[in-house]
């Protein structure tokens, strides 16, 4: 994977979440960054990472790193683990219901190391942690 973006200044706002090695070909990983989990799938055919937000608004868990990753009609996609609905990796959008989104952040490989730029705004957008009810 080649690094993406304008490298010669540290921009604080891409933040350092693992090494690539950490990717998982064709499947999802879940990160913790600034508070929000955030789900990063490896596309190995595509040769390209996405991230979405790990929050599954219809199934109100956070779940979508472990989904089931494919293609519908040439656009790659996630298959929620609980109730099956697909978002789509590149706009967040629900397949099923367009009115359903999910957060997208921008990623990037960079020196061996994944990146991802997250804003105060999709901070504060972004829903809390679902807390474990024992």
């Amino acid at each position: 994977m080649k690094p993406s973006g304008d490298t010669s200044k540290k921009d604080p706002s891409w933040k350092d979440v693992c090494s690539a090695d950490d990717l998982q070909p064709n499947s999802g990983v879940c990160v913790l960054v600034e508070g929000q989990q955030v789900a990063i799938f490896f596309l190995v055919k595509e040769n390209a990472v996405y991230a979405i937000h790990n929050y599954d608004p219809i199934g109100r868990a956070n779940v979508l790193s472990r989904g089931v990753i494919g293609d519908i009609k040439g656009e790659p996609v996630v298959a929620s683990p609980l109730y099956k609905q697909h978002f789509n990796l590149k706009t967040g959008v629900c397949i099923e219901d367009g009115q359903i989104t999910v957060l997208v952040y921008p990623i990037r490989i960079y020196n061996g190391r994944v990146e991802i730029q997250v804003t105060v705004q999709e901070v504060i957008e972004a829903p809390a942690h679902e807390e474990a009810n024992v």
